[in-house]
C-alpha cells in the first residue's frame, strides 16, 4: 500500500489541504522573518552612514576652526613686534609644520595694506629685500592695493603669488572687506589659486584674518578701516585639503561640495567621485556647513561599495532556513496525512467492493438464506439493507428466471471460490417494477468473515435505458422526435420492396416550409424550433399509423404513404396538408404564418430507386415553389430535365461572378419640369461570352435561389460606388446613383456591414447613393426591416420604394419606414393615355404619395402622351426610352456632357 500512494501523489490530493496550509503559513512567517531582518540590516546601514555623514560634517568644521585659530596666531605675531620681517615670518611658519598639523593649507602669507600714492615706494622696498622680480599684479592704479608680501612655505608654486594684490578680485574683495568690517576671519567663495598650474586647476578658496595697528581690535567700524594694517591669509586647494579627512572617516561615501545652499553644477567645489548621486545610492543626507561668512552644502550618498560592505547574509540565512524548515513541515504533514489515508484506503477496501453504486452485494448461507447485504440495494432497489433478510428472495425474483438462479446457487456451493459465469434475472425493486441485472455466484464458505456464497447483482437498467436513447438518436430526430434520414431510408426501401411484390402503389412526398429561413434569422432559432416542432406535430395527425413522416434537417420534411389506390389518393393527402399548414400560428410573442411547397413522386411510377425518388420528389417541390409556393406539383420528365439545365445555369453564374463578367448601365432619371437629370439608375448587366449583354432579368431569380445574389449584390454596389466618382472627376459630382435590392438582400444579417464597408473603402458619400428596396419588402418582419431602414436613413441614404402599386403593398407599414420617394410599377405607365384603369390607377398612386409626404418617380417612360400625362397629375420625376436607353459608362458621360452643353447648365 505504501508504494501505491507517494507523498508527491498525495500532495496533489484534495486531502493534503491541511499541508499546503501548514506551507503556506510557514512560508509567510519565513518571509516576515525575512523582511524584518532585511528591514534591521537596512537601519543599520542608514545609521552607519547617518553618522559618518556627520562625523565629516563635524571634521570638516573642527579643520576649519583649527585653521582660524592659526591665522589668529599669525595676526598676534604683527600685534607683538612693530615690524616682522620675512625671515621672522619664515621661522613662525615653520615652526607650525603645517604639513603635519594642518594638512590642505597651501600656505599661510600676508598682504599688506599700501595706499596708492605710495606703491612704488612699497615695491622698491620689497624689491631691497631680495625680490629683484616683485611686481604688483594685476596692474593698474587703484586707490588702495593689499599685495601679498609673505607666503610661505617659500615653493615654487607659492612664490608665483608674490606681488598679487588679492583685493583687485571681486572673490577676495568680498570676503577682505568683510575681514576688516568685523574683525574676524572670513574665507572667499570658489576660485581658482593663482599658484595653480594650467593643467592642474582645480577649486580652492582662501580664509582671511585682519590685522591692524595696535594689539587690539578697533571697536568702532570707521576706526577698523582706517587702522587696518593688512591680512593674514591661508590658501586651500579642496582636493587636499578633504581627501584627507574623507579617506580617514568615510572612505567609501560619494562626497560633494557645494558652495551654495543649493546643488548647483557651477559651485561644485570638491567631489570624491566614488559613486553616482543621481543613479546608484540607497540612502543620501545633506547638510550645511556654515564658517568664515560663507555657508557650505555638505552632500553625501552611499555608493555601490559601501552597500557591500554593510551587507549582512543574516536575511538570506533566514530565508533559506525559514525555507527548509517549512519543506520539513509540509513533508511532515504529508507524512501524518498518508499514514491517515492509508488507514481509511484499507478500512474502506471492503466497503468500495461490497458496497458499488452499481453492484447488490449479497451473502447467502449454505441453504439460501441472505445474511449480509450491501447498503446500495437501497440506492438501486430502494430496499433498507435491514430489511432484506425479513424478505423472500423468491418473491422479489422474476418466476420466469427464478429456477436459472436457484441453479446458479446450487452449483456454486459444489464448486467452491470458483467464479459461476454470468446469468440475467429481473428483480422487483421498491416500487414493484421490474429491473434487469446480472449477477455472479461465488462460494466463499470456508473464508472468515464470509462463510457463505457471495452473490454480485449489477443493475442493467440504466444500460438498456443507454442503448435505446443511442437507438432514438441514431434514428429519430431529436428536435422533433420524428425519424431521421437514415430511418426514413430503410422504411422507404422497404416500402419499395413490399410494392414490388404486391403490386400496390405508394407516394413519396418532399415537404419544404416557404419563408423558414426569414423567420429563423430574423426572429431567432428558438421561434424556428417551435415553429418546426408544431409542423411535426401537424404532419403526423394528417397521415395514418402505417405511414412515415420524418424530418431530413432545417426545414425540410418527407411523408411516405406506404400504399394508396393512386395518384388522387396521394394528391388528396397533400392537400389536406397544404390546408393543415397553411395558417398563422403564435410562436411566443410573434405570429407567423406558414405555408408549405410540397412535391409529389409515385412508386413504383416513377421509380423503384431510393435515391432516385427522393431526388425526383425534391425537383417536383422546387417545382411548386418556382409556381409561387403554398401548392402540390407531381414529378415528370421535364422535370429532371429543367433541373439539369438549372443547375448548369448556376454554375455558369457562379463562374461569371468570379471571372468578373458582370458590368452596370446606367438611365438617367429626368426632373419632368425642368428636364434637369437629377441621377441615374444602376442596371446589372451579365457580359456572357455566346448570348452577350444579358439583362438581369433573366437571371437576377436564379441568383437569388442559389444565394449568389448577395456577391452580386456587394459588386453592383461597389460599382456604382466607384462610378459616383468617375462622375465626380467629370463634373457631375451633385448627380445621385439608384442601385436596386431584392429582399434577400435586405434581409441578409450582414447587409448593413457590407454596405458600411464598401461606403468607406471606396470614399462615397452616403447621400449620393440611392437605394430601390422591393416592395414586398413591407410584408417582412417589422422588427428587422425598421431598424435597418432607420440605420440607413440616419447614415443619409436615399430611400426609394420599387414598384409601388403592384403586388400587396402594406400602408401601415409603408408609413412607418423612413422613405423618401416611391417609384410607379412600369405596368400602369405603359398603357398610359389609352387605357383608362391605368391612368386612374397612376393618379391614384401620385396622390396617395403626395399625401404621404413622398416624393414620386415614373419609370417606362416612352412616349410625349405619357410624359403630359405624368407632369399634369404632378409626378415629379421620371425615366425611360423616351429620355434614354441605359448607357455604359462612356456613354453616359458623354450623354451628360452633351445635355450640359444643351441646357446650359
Amino acid at each position: 500500500m505504501a508504494k501505491e500512494v507517494t507523498l508527491g501523489q498525495l500532495a496533489r490530493r484534495s486531502s493534503s489541504r491541511i499541508a499546503w496550509l501548514v506551507l503556506l503559513i510557514s512560508l509567510l512567517l519565513t518571509a516576515g522573518a525575512w523582511q524584518f531582518s532585511i528591514r534591521l540590516v537596512q537601519d543599520r546601514t542608514q545609521a552607519r552612514f547617518e553618522n559618518q555623514s556627520m562625523q565629516l560634517k563635524t571634521a570638516i568644521e573642527e579643520r576649519l576652526l583649527n585653521y582660524e585659530q592659526v591665522l589668529a596666531g599669525s595676526a598676534g605675531l604683527f600685534a607683538v613686534a612693530d615690524l616682522v620681517g620675512r625671515d621672522d615670518w619664515r621661522l613662525y611658519v615653520n615652526k607650525l609644520d603645517i604639513n603635519r598639523y594642518y594638512p590642505g593649507i597651501q600656505g599661510i602669507g600676508y598682504t599688506a595694506r599700501v595706499e596708492g600714492d605710495e606703491i612704488k615706494d612699497f615695491v622698491r622696498r620689497i624689491r631691497d629685500q631680495g625680490l629683484p622680480d616683485y611686481l604688483i599684479n594685476p596692474a593698474g592704479v587703484r586707490a588702495e592695493y593689499h599685495p601679498i608680501v609673505f607666503l610661505e612655505p617659500s615653493t615654487q608654486r607659492n612664490r608665483r603669488a608674490y606681488g598679487y594684490d588679492a583685493f583687485g578680485d571681486p572673490t577676495h574683495r568680498i570676503a577682505m572687506e568683510e575681514a576688516r568690517d568685523t574683525g574676524k576671519a572670513t574665507m572667499t567663495g570658489k576660485v581658482v589659486l593663482v599658484q595653480e598650474e594650467v593643467d592642474d586647476e582645480q577649486a580652492g578658496f582662501l580664509m582671511y584674518f585682519p590685522v591692524y595697528e595696535g594689539d587690539k581690535v578697533p571697536k568702532i567700524l570707521e576706526e577698523r578701516r582706517m587702522r587696518l594694517r593688512g591680512f593674514v591669509f591661508s590658501a586651500f586647494r579642496m582636493n587636499n585639503l578633504m581627501d584627507g579627512i574623507v579617506g580617514l572617516i568615510a572612505p567609501f561615501l560619494d562626497v560633494r561640495i557645494y558652495d551654495s545652499d543649493v546643488p548647483v553644477k557651477e559651485d561644485l567645489m570638491y567631489a570624491s567621485n566614488l559613486g553616482s548621486l543621481e543613479d546608484d545610492y540607497t540612502f543620501k543626507m545633506s547638510q550645511k556647513v556654515e564658517h568664515g561668512g560663507r555657508t557650505w552644502l555638505l552632500q553625501t550618498h552611499t555608493t555601490p561599495a559601501f552597500d557591500f560592505r554593510a551587507s549582512d547574509p543574516r536575511p538570506l540565512i533566514v530565508l533559506v532556513a525559514g525555507i527548509i524548515i517549512s519543506l520539513l513541515l509540509f513533508a511532515f504533514s504529508l507524512a501524518m496525512i498518508r499514514s491517515r489515508l492509508l488507514a481509511q484506503i484499507n478500512a474502506g477496501r471492503y466497503r468500495a467492493i461490497t458496497e458499488g453504486a452499481s453492484n447488490i452485494t449479497l451473502i447467502l448461507d449454505q441453504k439460501g438464506h441472505t445474511q449480509y447485504v450491501s447498503p446500495s440495494s437501497e440506492t438501486i432497489l430502494g430496499y433498507d439493507p435491514g430489511t432484506v433478510p425479513n424478505l423472500q428472495l423468491e418473491d422479489q425474483v422474476h418466476p420466469d428466471d427464478w429456477p436459472q438462479l436457484q441453479h446458479c446457487f446450487d452449483q456454486a456451493l459444489t464448486e467452491p471460490g470458483k467464479g459461476l459465469p454470468v446469468v440475467h434475472a429481473r428483480i422487483r425493486d421498491a416500487r414493484g417494477e421490474w429491473r434487469d441485472m446480472e449477477g455472479t455466484y461465488t462460494a466463499m464458505t470456508d473464508v472468515p468473515g464470509v462463510n457463505g456464497v457471495v452473490v454480485s447483482l449489477r443493475d442493467l437498467t440504466e444500460l438498456k435505458a443507454a442503448q435505446s436513447e443511442l437507438h432514438r438518436l441514431a434514428f429519430y430526430d431529436p428536435l422533433t422526435g420524428l425519424a431521421n434520414r437514415q430511418l426514413f431510408r430503410d422504411r422507404l426501401e422497404h416500402v419499395i420492396r413490399r410494392c414490388k411484390r404486391s403490386g400496390h402503389a405508394a407516394a413519396l412526398m418532399f415537404l419544404d416550409l416557404d419563408g423558414f429561413k426569414r423567420i429563423n434569422d430574423t426572429l431567432g432559432h428558438d421561434v424556428g424550433d417551435h415553429l418546426l416542432q408544431t409542423v411535426a406535430g401537424w404532419l403526423s395527425g394528417c397521415v395514418r399509423e402505417e405511414d412515415s413522416v420524418a424530418r431530413l434537417g432545417g426545414d425540410e420534411f418527407v411523408v411516405l404513404l406506404s400504399e394508396v389506390t393512386g395518384s388522387d389518393a396521394a394528391l388528396a393527402v397533400a392537400e389536406s396538408i397544404l390546408r393543415r399548414l397553411c395558417q398563422r400560428v403564435r410562436l411566443g410573442e410573434h405570429e407567423v404564418g406558414v405555408t408549405v411547397s410540397i412535391g409529389l413522386a409515385m412508386i413504383p411510377g416513377d421509380s423503384e430507386d431510393a435515391t432516385s425518388l427522393m431526388k425526383y420528389a425534391d425537383l417536383a417541390m422546387y417545382r411548386a415553389k418556382e409556381l409561387g409556393r403554398n401548392n402540390v406539383q407531381f414529378f415528370t420528365s421535364a422535370l429532371n430535365i429543367q433541373a439539369a439545365r438549372r443547375l448548369l445555369q448556376q454554375e455558369e453564374l457562379g463562374n461569371a461572378l468570379d471571372a468578373d463578367r458582370f458590368v452596370l448601365h446606367y438611365q438617367p432619371k429626368i426632373d419632368l419640369n425642368s428636364e434637369r437629370i437629377l441621377g441615374v439608375e444602376a442596371f446589372l448587366r451579365w457580359q456572357h461570352p455566346e448570348r452577350g449583354l444579358v439583362p438581369a432579368q433573366q437571371f437576377i431569380n436564379l441568383a437569388e435561389e442559389s444565394g449568389l445574389i448577395v456577391r452580386l449584390g456587394e459588386m453592383a454596389l461597389r460599382q456604382a460606388c466607384i462610378q459616383i466618382q468617375a462622375l465626380e472627376r467629370a463634373g457631375f459630382g451633385e448627380l445621385r446613383i439608384s442601385v436596386n435590392l431584392s429582399s434577400r438582400q435586405v434581409t441578409d444579417p450582414n447587409f448593413l456591414d457590407m454596405f458600411r464597408r464598401v461606403v468607406t473603402e471606396t470614399g462615397v458619400k452616403p447621400e449620393q447613393l440611392e437605394l430601390e428596396l422591393p416592395s414586398d419588402l413591407l410584408n417582412e418582419e417589422p422588427d428587422v426591416v425598421h431598424p435597418l431602414m432607420t440605420a440607413l436613413h440616419d447614415i443619409g441614404v436615399y430611400l426609394i420604394l420599387d414598384n409601388f402599386g403592384a403586388g400587396n403593398c402594406s400602408l401601415s407599414a409603408m408609413q412607418r419606414l423612413p422613405l423618401h420617394a416611391v417609384k410607379i410599377d412600369q405596368v400602369f405607365i405603359r398603357d398610359i393615355p389609352y387605357n383608362a384603369t391605368a391612368t386612374d390607377v397612376t393618379a391614384a398612386v401620385i396622390a396617395l404619395a403626395h399625401k404621404l409626404h413622398l416624393a414620386v418617380i415614373a419609370e417606362g417612360v416612352e412616349t410625349p402622351q405619357q410624359l403630359s400625362f405624368l407632369r399634369a397629375n404632378g409626378c415629379a420625376q421620371g425615366q425611360g426610352n423616351l429620355f434614354s436607353y441605359p448607357l455604359d459608362e462612356d456613354a453616359l458621360i458623354g450623354f451628360l456632357v452633351r445635355q450640359q452643353e444643351r441646357k446650359g447648365y
